[in-house]
């Protein structure tokens, strides 16, 4: 096998593995120079694409926090990540619940908004589902193997905004607008996770649940039990190219183990007991 032949194979085993996509598609990108050792999964091309991406890792971390999700911790387990979109294979054992946690709903009596502000359910085709942005672009893909949109979605004293073409009310134009008071970096670094899933998925292998949360607009938070330990979860992301510099950026800060930096973002990972060092 020539040297050129074994880094590729090299590189579509890494895709793989956090993906969960077939290896001959990952070396097929591989050979097309769609990936590469120093980002071996595809990033959003768009900064739309992007945002609407770390929006649903959001949703879906807030919603799925110390539930059992049998070893999917956001849902998902595995992804089809191109420049242009995303398309996304649910746990069908709990797909229904990061549906719900998709679908933007407003308590009548409250005010309070849940789900992806600006996320609205399109068409269907060959079983799936597609998800678009109503505010700025960017769409997902549910696929047919997760077949939670078959199920009735309502919640008491709530109103669902996500169906066609339903106007942005004005709880999601505002959250949409503090969202974007954030950084470019915190999407690029979210948007990454949700197209990692496989490596994501290690962290809830042995026991199935993990804490997740965020501080603001800044970083994302991952804490489970000890097994496995923190050192074998950030080198799977970091190998999966994580970190790899936004285009046209300088070289990485510097970082302290169990915290992955992209810019002024951070994905802290820590076990139970351990003292969060974004806290």
């Amino acid at each position: 096998m020539s040297r050129r032949t074994d880094n590729r194979h090299r590189v579509a085993t890494i895709c793989r593995e956090a993906t969960g996509l077939p290896h001959h598609i990952c070396l097929q990108w591989a050979a097309d120079g769609l990936i590469s050792r120093g980002l071996p999964v595809p990033d959003a091309e768009s900064a739309a694409q992007r945002a609407f991406e770390a929006r649903v890792v959001v949703a879906l971390a807030d919603a799925l926090t110390y539930e059992r999700t049998h070893g999917a911790l956001l849902g998902i387990t595995a992804v089809w990540p191109t420049a242009s979109g995303l398309g996304i294979e649910l746990d069908p054992r709990t797909s229904h619940r990061v549906f719900a946690a998709l679908m933007p709903m407003l308590d009548a009596e409250s005010g309070a908004l849940a789900g992806v502000p600006g996320l609205r359910r399109g068409h269907r085709w060959d079983g799936g589902l597609h998800l678009r942005c109503a505010a700025g672009g960017g769409a997902i893909r549910l696929l047919p193997s997760a077949p939670a949109w078959q199920r009735p979605l309502s919640r008491a004293g709530a109103i669902a905004l996500g169906y066609g073409d339903t106007p942005l009310h004005g709880a999601e134009r505002a959250r949409l607008e503090d969202w974007d008071r954030g950084t470019a970096a915190r999407d690029r670094l979210l948007s990454r996770v949700l197209r990692r899933p496989r490596v994501l998925n290690a962290v809830g292998a042995a026991h199935g649940r993990a804490n997740t949360y965020g501080h603001g607009r800044s970083d994302l938070v991952i804490e489970w039990d000890a097994d496995p330990g923190i050192a074998a979860v950030e080198r799977g992301f970091r190998r999966s190219g994580l970190a790899a510099p936004d285009p046209g950026a300088g070289p990485p800060g510097p970082s302290t183990v169990g915290t992955i930096t992209l810019g002024g973002a951070k994905l802290v990972l820590r076990t139970t007991g351990e003292v969060c060092p974004a806290c």
